[in-house]
């Protein structure tokens, strides 16, 4: 029964993602959605693109091991995704480009504006590898005899049968199937899990003793909360969706809420994964839990739809990586002053989609091990550009050498942080903490010791020409 109902979950959402094909007629609708996306469809696709397996497994492992100090994850994103509402919400939507590397080409030139674009390809690439790794986690119990590669090959296959041929149009509308199915499906865990045992205060001091948030320091919580929010700022797939919004202020509120409700939407799986030790389940993989909870938990029907739910969360996530991904390729390498306009066939598009879906399944199976680890990693260059991205929006006098200075320096910095404390010598915190600050201080320095050009300043006046007359 659980499979027949979990076929027909799956089917829908295909449906749904082959229906939206109609819609598409050129690029513009297969990059952008034609930048028209209403408030409830922005929101919907915004938490979606958010609410993935990968943080959910690294999340709700942390209730495993900290109990209710695990809460403190999700602030991470209400923090992060508030800084994104406003700073750069309405700043982006009034740029309205195809690629978030735009600004950076357009404020700095296209030698700095290459350089973002690759940096956030690159990092990406990293973010889906991940995404594919964690999916496969979730369902290669259903097939325990079958080689992850191709379990992962079939997971990808079907989340390209959802959207490939729809693009963003497709990715928006199963983003809102996703969105409502997962509102339903997220609270559940919490509350089968805690339902299985009444437990008094003495139980749950004993197995979660105060020492315990030691394993969950609050400085690496409060490195996350910085790095959030400093790397969101310029993250590609929520650019694509808010320059794919009908307006500004559908941007800003849409951001706004959503921040709220991926916050909620991750707090619910790290109780239910506390309980789930509570309950006296042990010898597991913690990143396994919240599929242990559906397995034994739910009941026959609604099993298959949580598992639906879990796949669409994944699926979702990934379909709207590689359309951001897509979308900078074509718009940031692809059009040139002989070619500037998007084109009415899209199938150039379609090919590139695919390929870096077939590239995020080989470095899924390839590289990722610890899931929430690889995907903090992967912020590293994104990092990097963030005093150039907010200079470029708020400060006049930044300099294409002052933002080149602080990418560079935040770049070395992150990496070197990385290689020489490693994931287990809290190598965030350092990153965080100095990097950052590093950042914003070596690019105002740079700006004033190597002022714009002429050049430069000509350039700016452009920039905020069209700031004004973009609405």
């Amino acid at each position: 029964m659980d499979i027949v109902i979990f076929i027909i979950v799956l089917l829908g959402f295909i449906y749904v993602g082959l229906r939206e094909t109609k819609k598409v007629k050129d690029d513009n609708s297969y990059l952008l959605a034609n930048r028209k996306t209403g408030l409830f469809a922005l929101v919907a696709t915004l938490v979606m693109t958010e609410f993935n397996t990968s943080t959910l497994l690294g999340f709700s492992a942390a209730g495993y091991s900290v109990g209710i100090w695990g809460l403190t994850l999700p602030f991470v994103f209400l923090f992060g995704l508030g800084f994104y509402t406003f700073t750069v919400a309405k700043k982006w939507k009034k740029l309205n480009g195809m690629s978030v590397a735009e600004l950076f080409s357009l404020r700095y030139g296209s030698t700095v504006g290459i350089t973002a674009s690759l940096f956030l390809i690159f990092a990406m690439i990293g973010f889906s590898a991940t995404y594919v790794k964690s999916v496969t986690v979730i369902f290669q119990p259903f097939l325990p005899d079958v080689n992850s590669y191709i379990v992962s090959a079939l997971l990808v296959g079907v989340v390209l049968l959802m959207t490939l041929r729809g693009g963003l149009v497709s990715v928006i509308s199963t983003d809102i199937m996703g969105f409502i199915g997962t509102i339903f499906i997220v609270p559940l865990l919490f509350y089968f899990s805690y339902s299985q045992k009444n437990l008094g205060l003495e139980e749950i001091i004993r197995v979660f003793p105060p020492e315990s948030s030691n394993a969950l320091p609050i400085r690496y919580i409060v490195s996350l909360v910085i790095l959030t929010m400093f790397t969101y700022i310029a993250a590609p797939w929520y650019g694509q969706k808010i320059f794919a919004a009908a307006s500004e202020k559908t941007a800003f509120i849409a951001v706004g809420i959503s921040s709220v409700i991926v916050f909620i939407l991750y707090a619910f799986p790290i109780l239910a994964v506390a309980y789930l030790r509570l309950n006296g389940v042990t010898g597991i993989n913690p990143e396994e839990g919240i599929p242990y909870i559906i397995k034994s938990y739910f009941p026959v029907g609604l099993r298959a739809i949580a598992f639906a739910v879990l796949f669409a969360a994944a699926a979702t996530t990934l379909s709207g990586i590689w359309s951001a991904l897509t979308t900078m390729l074509v718009g940031d390498f692809l059009l040139s002053a002989k070619n500037p306009k998007l084109g009415k066939d899209y199938i150039g598009s379609m090919k590139i989609f695919f390929g870096f879906a077939f590239v995020s399944w080989l470095l899924g199976n390839i590289f990722v091990d610890k899931i929430l680890n690889k995907l903090i990693l992967a912020n590293i260059p994104i990092a990097a550009l963030s005093f150039a991205l907010l200079a470029g929006f708020f400060w006049k006098r930044a300099s294409r050498r002052g933002a080149i200075l602080s990418i560079v320096l935040g770049l070395i910095w992150g990496l070197g942080c990385y290689l020489y404390l490693g994931e287990d010598g809290g190598y965030t915190w350092f990153w965080a903490a100095y990097g950052i600050p590093l950042i914003f201080v070596s690019g105002i320095i740079g700006s004033f010791l190597f002022p714009q050009s002429e050049e430069e300043k000509k350039a700016l006046e452009k920039f905020n020409l069209r700031m004004k007359d973009e609405s």
